[in-house]
């Protein structure tokens, strides 16, 4: 899938390389580097997806957001490098329908507009999407027509990030609800049951992350 993306960030340097990944998948792209001038240009244009930035000069990315939202449902993904923001930018107030937390690489942002593409442009009568599925009685997932074994531990696990498909969990929050006697185990043990179940949902569905890590936060379900 192609389109026509907005870039909205001040960072000449990193919004060129954003440009350059982007139409070497081809898309074709523009770039603003203030944010006082983006409603005007939306007024002239019709794009695919817009990335915005979150601190901008003239309008910052949060107010911008709003705006567009009261009178269009092009996606939005945001980019901060501030992740005390994450919970705001998942607020449904804003309407954005994802984020990236700075430093990210541009093969990740790539990844994350054909993600949005996907889920906002869908092509009618056209054949339903597989969905992750869980066999609770044989701890197995399926996706499609393939599936895989899970622990014990790795089924909690999965169970409690789908319940609450974008809500971020903690590692505290997740230990809580795998070792409620409170043993003491670290809270990298965490890491490493999610890292096993990763890879185990990777043989389902190569280009699709079920279980995302968010930076400085913990995990969430897509």
């Amino acid at each position: 899938m192609s389109g026509h993306i907005l870039i909205v960030e001040d960072e000449t340097k990193l919004a060129t390389v954003l440009r350059d990944y982007l139409m070497r998948d081809g898309y074709s792209v523009s770039l603003l580097d203030r944010g006082d001038g983006v409603l005007d240009w939306l007024s002239r244009e019709t794009p695919d997806l817009i990335l915005l930035d979150l601190m901008l000069p003239g309008t910052d990315g949060l107010s911008l957001c709003r705006a567009i939202r009261s009178t269009q449902q092009t996606p939005i993904i945001m980019t901060t490098a501030r992740v005390e923001e994450i919970d705001r930018l998942l607020g449904l107030e804003l309407g954005a329908d994802d984020y990236i937390c700075k430093p990210f690489s541009p093969r990740e942002v790539v990844a994350r507009v054909k993600a949005v593409l996907r889920r906002t442009h869908q092509v009618p009568d056209s054949a339903p999407e597989p969905q992750l599925q869980l066999a609770e009685n044989s701890n197995r997932a399926r996706f499609g027509d393939r599936d895989t074994e899970l622990t014990a531990i790795e089924m909690r696990l999965l169970q409690l990030l789908m319940k609450q498909p974008g809500r971020i969990f903690t590692r505290d929050q997740l230990m809580d609800d795998i070792y409620p006697d409170r043993r003491l185990v670290s809270d990298r043990t965490i890491d490493s049951h999610i890292k096993n179940l990763r890879r185990k949902l990777s043989t389902l569905a190569p280009d699709q992350e079920f279980v995302r890590s968010v930076y400085g936060a913990g995990y969430k379900f897509e």
